[in-house]
Order: structure tokens, then C-alpha cells, then sequence
């Protein structure tokens, strides 16, 4: 059996929970993700979690804010012109306080949280919507393969759950 190490792509099913069991999102009624391994593509606590699974295995694994997506930073909405965010949820017209828009970044996409939209410019938390949460990953990894010469070259998996060109 094919164990996870550098140069896998690793397909899973995973649910994210908060500390006190609130499931925050999951993927099991979709594709299973599949990611790089080795390739700074996943959280690197998950990463690190997973190193020697094989398909089968499930573990759950608690990550603090630091392994997560870091502490929450004062001081971290800017404001922005609309045209910048991404990620208009299907049916929405228009961004309400709260919801979560990705913006693109020197260090590529980024996810915020609108605070204040406005005619032409909005406001935004660049904090990650969950910086400062100690999370809880359920994970089922369900296939464990080698990686072509193309994903490892572009950094990433192709596929179904992984990217598509």
C-alpha cells in the first residue's frame, strides 16, 4: 500500500469543526480533495499529520491558531476598490458585512472578510475568517498515488479535486 510521502498526490475527505463541535465546513458530499504532498499546498501541521497514511486511514487532529491560519492582527482592515473581490456567492447581487471574498495578492489568493461595502470601495479584514480559532480536522484519506512528471512540475495535483487546467 502506497504510503503519503514528498511527490504523492493524496485525495481525502475531510470536516473542519470549531472547539466545540460546530462543523464549519466539510467536503464529503462532494470529490474528495487531493493535494501535492511535500509541496507547501496544505497546512503544514495537516501535512505533517499525514506523512505515512495510506488510503484507509482516518485520524483527527486539532490545530491551534499558530498551525492553523495564525493569530488575529488588530489593525488589519484596509480598504480596497470593489472590483477586487472574488467569490460572489451564486444568487448574491451585491457584498453584505461578514461575508467572505478572496482577493489576489503578491503572495497569490487570499481570502478576507468584507466589513463595509460601498458604492466603489470596500473595506476588508485581511485577517484569514478563521485566524485565531483552534480548529478540529476529521480526515479520511481515501487514495494515495504518484504524482506525474507535470504536477510536480506546476506544484500542484490535476484532477478532479485538485487543479484544473
Amino acid at each position: 500500500m502506497t504510503q503519503i510521502s514528498k511527490d504523492k498526490v493524496v485525495q481525502f475527505f475531510y470536516t473542519l469543526s470549531d472547539t466545540d463541535g460546530n462543523q464549519i465546513e466539510t467536503n464529503r458530499d462532494t470529490n474528495p480533495m487531493a493535494y501535492l504532498h511535500g509541496h507547501n499546498g496544505m497546512l503544514g501541521a495537516i501535512e505533517a499529520e499525514l506523512e505515512g497514511k495510506s488510503a484507509g486511514d482516518v485520524l483527527s487532529i486539532t490545530l491551534s491558531p499558530d498551525q492553523a491560519h495564525g493569530e488575529r492582527q488588530p489593525d488589519s482592515e484596509i480598504r480596497v476598490p470593489m472590483k477586487h473581490l472574488q467569490g460572489l456567492p451564486k444568487g448574491q447581487r451585491s457584498w453584505k458585512p461578514g461575508m467572505v471574498a478572496v482577493v489576489k495578492t503578491e503572495q497569490g489568493m487570499r481570502q478576507v472578510t468584507v466589513v463595509k461595502p460601498g458604492l466603489k470601495m470596500v473595506t476588508i479584514d485581511t485577517n484569514h475568517p478563521l485566524a485565531g480559532q483552534t480548529l478540529g480536522y476529521d480526515i479520511e484519506v481515501v487514495d494515495v498515488r504518484d504524482a506525474t512528471a507535470e504536477e510536480i512540475a506546476h506544484g500542484h495535483a490535476h484532477g478532479v479535486g485538485g487543479h484544473q487546467h
